[in-house]
């Protein structure tokens, strides 16, 4: 009886740590978030010499800026503030028109075994016409700012930014994201500068949530509208 009540308590306890691995696993098997593209590029990290005792008071490493370029970023990892101010207005207007028209007739004999066909049975007239027309309009505009950082600088003076800001709101996910090339001449001593300066710019701004489903047709009217023939 001891030996059988033991082998139960074994049994026991190695079903409760089979079943605490099965719960766990699947919390350990959970896929990284795939990488946007966007992620903010940190500094490369150097070790910082130490100091030579001079006896000075002045010290590079202590917040050091030089006169003629002040703070001004230029490094890999600084931030950036990109002036999102893009405006877009397009209009399109199509007409088309096209018409046809055309005849025939044949006159029968008046004499012989066909002089009894009627010249009004042998006319043939045919006419088609065609009338199209559409327009287009587009009007978007984005106000925003948004901080990036130097992701890549180059030897002829320009640098690639990128970077992005999430907002995490009750009725869903919103995010702008933003890439480009911009000459580190034009940033200005805020730090900032406009996004029409930026050469290759690549913005997003969308989301996720209750909204934007709101907003979607269902799949099931997509797949209608696909098949439609109308």
């Amino acid at each position: 009886m001891t030996v059988t009540r033991k082998y139960f308590r074994l049994s026991v306890t190695v079903a409760v740590a089979g079943l605490m691995a099965s719960a766990a696993t699947p919390a350990l098997a959970r896929k990284a978030p795939k990488p946007s593209g966007f992620e903010p590029t940190l500094p490369f990290e150097q070790p910082m010499p130490a100091p030579a005792a001079t006896g000075g008071i002045f010290n590079v490493s202590a917040g050091y800026a030089p006169l003629h370029t002040g703070t001004r970023a230029a490094r890999v990892g600084d931030p950036v503030t990109i002036l999102l101010i893009e405006t877009t207005t397009t209009a399109k207007s199509v007409t088309s028109r096209n018409q046809k028209s055309g005849g025939a007739s044949i006159l029968p004999p008046t004499a012989g075994p066909l002089s009894f066909l009627n010249p009004d049975a042998l006319k043939a007239s045919s006419n088609s016409s065609f009338n199209g027309g559409g327009n287009a309009a587009q009007t978007s505009t984005l106000a925003s700012t948004l901080s990036v950082t130097i992701a890549e600088v180059r030897a002829n003076g320009t640098a690639l930014v990128k970077g992005e800001k999430q907002m995490l709101l009750s009725q869903g996910d919103e995010w702008v994201r933003f890439s480009g090339i911009i000459r580190l001449a034009d940033i200005d001593l805020e730090n900032q500068i406009l996004s029409s300066r930026v050469a290759d710019a690549r913005i997003e701004y969308t989301g996720k949530g209750a909204l934007q489903r709101s907003s979607k047709q269902g799949w099931l009217g997509q797949f209608f509208n696909l098949i439609s023939p109308f």
